[in-house]
């Protein structure tokens, strides 16, 4: 998948460009900055000289030396004062500019630390507002494999208040499952003995006569009734929307390969994280998706935190994969795309 949460040591990442977390001057400071110029090596600190000083919202390029990568891509970004001081624009510049770089030297894939969040101070929810930001916009214009590093769950959070929301509402569906597991529907009015008036407008029950009258389909007959399979729904709403075929795998987090292969065999059964990705990409509703979705086998439920948390986002209209992969590895919960 084009975009990745990957729990590690971003030193030891085997990608073409590691982005530290450098400072605007040629100096090593602690944290990420100083563990890559240690696997690095002391050429890098040299080459890190000759760069100079970089500006907040800019970043240079030098070799990686004995990094697992070609290139190391040194991000200044802005300390935190008061968020009224222009420093989200600036760590947006930082990553643009560190994605333009990459880009610029034929970088097939790339690591990044969530910048700021540490030494400068950074909000780690706005902090990975602004990183999610970038990567979206930019996975939608070009082919790239982008990993967000991360060296511990605590180094990425969501926003308390989004937390929060989603934990209840998983909480909340998950009394609702239990409830008609156990006992059946919710609504109290089914074990409600009927009222005379209302006995007399049910309808009468079959009797065991009339049903063995009822001639069953044959096989082939059932075949013949067989609904549109997953590939040929998927092209044909992806038709119906008006949207290109590359617009749909860049916003489903899935590579061009795999999708090409996807839709290119009418059987094709994708994973669930493939088709809710798919079903995400074209903004389906929710009756929408589980329609698209169960055409590959899969359903929806109030049983699997995964589920709920799919259900959460694309009831409040909010369809952006990398932003729901964030929330899914905020509840330890596999990753949406291929």
């Amino acid at each position: 998948m084009p975009f990745e949460i990957v729990r590690n040591d971003i030193t030891h990442m085997q990608v073409d460009a590691i982005v530290n977390a450098a400072s605007r001057y040629p100096r090593v400071n602690a944290g990420v900055d100083s563990a890559i110029h240690k696997k690095a090596g002391p050429l890098l600190l040299e080459a890190r000289k000759q760069v100079g000083y970089i500006q907040p919202g800019s970043a240079a390029l030098t070799p990686a030396y004995e990094l697992n990568a070609n290139y190391v891509i040194h991000a200044a970004t802005p300390v935190w004062v008061d968020g009224q001081q222009g420093e989200a624009q600036l760590l947006r510049q930082a990553y643009d500019h560190c994605l333009k770089l990459a880009q610029q030297h034929r970088c097939e894939s790339i690591a990044f630390p969530l910048l700021a969040s540490g030494n400068h101070g950074f909000p780690k929810g706005m902090a990975l507002q602004v990183a999610v930001a970038a990567f979206s916009k930019f996975l939608m214009e070009h082919e790239m494999q982008i990993y967000l590093v991360v060296f511990s769950k605590e180094s990425l959070s969501l926003s308390e208040k989004l937390v929060q929301k989603v934990a209840s509402y998983i909480d909340e569906n998950y009394v609702a499952a239990y409830e008609q597991q156990t006992y059946g529907s919710g609504d109290r009015r089914r074990f409600r003995r009927p009222m005379p008036m209302e006995e007399e407008c049910m309808p009468a029950p079959c009797s065991a006569a009339a049903l063995s009258t009822a001639t069953p389909k044959s096989l082939d007959a059932y075949i013949k009734e067989k609904a549109a399979g997953f590939t040929e729904t998927l092209l044909s709403l992806i038709k119906k929307r008006g949207l290109k075929n590359s617009t749909v795998y860049k916003r489903a987090n899935i590579s061009k390969q795999h999708f090409s292969k996807l839709i290119n065999d009418p059987d094709a059964r994708p994973s669930k994280a493939t088709a809710i990705a798919l079903a995400l990409a074209l903004e389906l509703d929710l009756e929408g998706t589980r329609d698209l979705i169960g055409r590959a086998g899969y359903a929806l439920t109030n049983s699997s935190t995964f589920d709920l948390i799919i259900r959460y986002f694309i009831e409040h209209g909010q369809y952006n994969v990398i932003e729901i992969n964030i929330a899914l590895y905020e509840f330890d919960q596999a990753l949406l795309g291929a």
